[in-house]
């Protein structure tokens, strides 16, 4: 009971000091999406798009989870989302390392259009941030209460930004922290071919204008292939295929990887009329080969899930999480997601 009572009064303890930071970013985001929001006409989906956050993934493959595209609505259907993740990847060898300790932020936007009742074209944008962080101290209180011991945030000090990578043939490259960029925009042209399954031929232009490390620098091709099917009345499942090429690019382009596959497996479960649970496994294959660095050469699989709220208008509202189930690849520890489609 003394025990028990104990860790109650950390965990009031901890919320005192710790709720306040966690407020004000929810606030930004909220606020993001209020004013970023343009809602036209309705656009359901089954799962949130879900495409890999950390830099040294986003930076190579445009491969990503695309949901299917509902035929409904003859006009723009827009949507929104807000991704927020504080990581730390600490990989220390003999003969390479990599640290990439900071707070990454994306708002992504984008809009679709039907042309006929099989084909749509889609267009997608992004604006991000890296950033030295504030989460630090909530996430060691959060992990403390927990019982669960992160090594690698033992190792550097709280809130203190770097983005490094000493490859195996003594080249050092150190990326900076920038507040706000563009990232790439894509285009994508798709195809129905029957009810519940489609293909999107997604190309992905070199517009970003962060530093290097965050964007591609060269175009990239993926074609994505999504299967929706009903299970039963209340529950929906959504996989898809992905492939894609990317040219070599940088400074690291001896140790890139230029062909990519990802696959996905997710459910949606309705709870009641407008609310929903959903999960999404996602598999994407090696970025690079031969660092000797894992969290560069290892495979990324990450669980997206969270919570829908769907409007009366047919809009929909998601709040969810990104866990990396393989700690030691480049998927990232904890990520939180917001999302609207209109």
């Amino acid at each position: 009971m003394e025990r028990t009572y104990g860790l109650l009064r950390r965990v009031v303890k901890g919320m005192r000091v710790y709720l306040p930071g966690v407020l004000r970013i929810c606030h930004s985001i909220a606020t993001a999406v209020v004013l970023t929001a343009c809602p036209l006409a309705a656009w359901g989906q089954g799962l949130p798009a879900f495409a890999p956050l950390n830099p040294v993934a986003s930076s190579r493959s445009g491969v990503y989870f695309q949901p299917f595209n509902d035929q409904a609505g003859r006009g723009w259907r827009t949507y929104l989302a807000v991704d927020y993740a504080s990581l730390i990847e600490y990989n220390q060898l003999d003969q390479a390392d990599y640290v990439l300790d900071s707070e990454i932020l994306r708002v992504s936007f984008g809009a679709a259009r039907n042309f006929g009742s099989r084909a749509f074209i889609q267009l997608g944008g992004s604006i991000g941030g890296a950033y030295s962080g504030f989460l630090d101290g909530f996430l060691d209180w959060y992990h403390g209460a927990l019982g669960i011991t992160v090594s690698e945030r033992e190792q550097r000090p709280q809130d203190r930004f770097l983005y490094n990578i000493t490859l195996p043939d003594g080249r050092s490259i150190q990326h900076s922290s920038n507040a706000m960029f563009f990232g790439d925009l894509s285009v994508g042209v798709g195809i129905r071919h029957m009810t519940g399954l489609q293909s999107v031929l997604s190309l992905t232009l070199p517009t970003a204008t962060g530093p290097a490390g965050y964007g591609k620098g060269v175009p990239s091709v993926a074609l994505l292939n999504t299967l929706r099917a009903p299970v039963s009345p209340r529950l929906l499942f959504e996989g898809s295929v992905g492939a894609g090429l990317t040219p070599l690019h940088g400074p690291m382009s001896s140790f890139q990887r230029t062909a990519f596959l990802a696959l996905s497996s997710g459910l949606r479960h309705r709870l009641w009329e407008n609310q929903a649970l959903y999960a999404n496994l996602f598999y994407h294959s090696p970025y690079y080969d031969g660092t000797s660095l894992p969290a560069l050469d290892r495979r990324e699989l990450s669980l997206d899930f969270g919570w829908i709220l769907a409007t009366r208008a047919g809009a929909e509202w998601r709040m969810g999480l990104t866990e990396d189930l393989e700690p030691g690849g480049p998927g990232i520890d904890l990520v939180f997601r917001l999302g609207r489609s209109f």
